[in-house]
């Protein structure tokens, strides 16, 4: 048997501070159109997609912030895309800043079907960076200053033909978000990703070192959970930061099927059979049979680490 969900992961280039919310939606829209051509149904957007990564910008009254954020989804702006994805046919995944109606603030993304209904949200729970300006850093990364940790959890999600969940950036890094979703039988995990291509606090962790944990990650959550993950960058120059690329789609067993060469606006189309995820959750990594969660519990009762005496 097979189960065939056709996904375009869209990485976009660079988005500049002047940027607006249409004119990136417009070239979201170019992205959609080239997946069209090549028989997509499903369309991944990296994380914050309508705006430049602005946690790199110190505010000190953090509500100045608030432009960069959605108050509604969809609203004006993000219309057409909503629009174009409906008449395609077409399910699609993004990433934003939510501004939620009680004043809250998360970094979001959301799942919409084929038939243009948001059937998921997911809102990311593993912050990186810092509250306060430090001038120690190469450049601020102020997430934990612009959002909360996100209070959804990990859901997985029944839309088109399978069990497709979501993380974002961070979390990818972390094996209790896979293992969490891969729980509830998980076949395919999207995320988008905003990832500084030199590490604030260690100078001499440029592109390339960050590239392999970015790949490492990934492919050792695929193949420790049996399923697809679709990761997708926003990458190139904003306004003097440098983000790096690596999109790329991951199969089951954790091998890369597809890699996005440069840091411009690209797409990679792959046909992923979810039922391929079905060998390794029966066999290896059958939860049922093997896990022994009698011998776990310090990973849900301690956050910091404990050391033997």
């Amino acid at each position: 048997m097979s189960r065939i969900l056709t996904v375009a992961a869209a990485q976009l280039g660079p988005i500049q501070k002047a940027e607006t919310r249409r004119e990136v939606v417009a070239r979201m829209i170019g992205l959609m159109e080239a997946a069209k051509a090549k028989g997509a149904d499903f369309i991944v957007y990296p994380e914050l997609a309508l705006t430049t990564f602005f946690p790199r910008w110190y505010h000190e009254d953090r509500a100045e912030a608030d432009p960069w954020f959605e108050a509604a989804m969809p609203n004006t702006e993000v219309q057409p895309l909503f629009d174009k994805a409906r008449e395609y046919g077409m399910g699609m995944s993004f990433g934003y800043a939510e501004l939620t109606p009680e004043g809250r603030h998360f970094n979001s993304s959301i799942i919409v079907d084929k038939a243009g209904a948001i059937v998921g949200k997911y809102r990311k729970i593993h912050l990186p960076g810092h509250v306060e300006y430090d001038d120690s850093r190469s450049h601020q990364h102020l997430e934990k200053r612009y959002f909360e940790p996100g209070d959804l959890g990990f859901p997985v999600w029944r839309t088109m033909g399978g069990l497709i969940g979501m993380c974002i950036c961070n979390d990818r890094r972390w094996p209790e978000t896979y293992r969490v979703m891969g729980l509830q039988g998980v076949e395919m995990i999207v995320l988008g990703f905003n990832t500084p291509s030199v590490n604030s606090q260690k100078g001499g962790e440029g592109i390339a070192q960050r590239l392999f944990h970015h790949r490492l990650s990934v492919q050792a959550g695929a193949y420790q959970n049996s399923c697809w993950v679709v990761a997708v960058a926003k990458a190139g120059d904003e306004d003097g930061n440098h983000l790096m690329g690596g999109t790329l789609i991951v199969n089951p067993d954790g091998e890369i099927v597809a890699e996005l060469e440069g840091e411009a606006d690209g797409i990679i189309v792959v046909p992923c059979d979810l039922d391929d995820t079905r060998f390794g959750k029966e066999t290896i990594f059958d939860f049922k049979r093997h896990r022994r969660i009698e011998h776990y519990g310090s990973i849900t009762t301690q956050v910091g680490v404990v050391e033997p005496e």
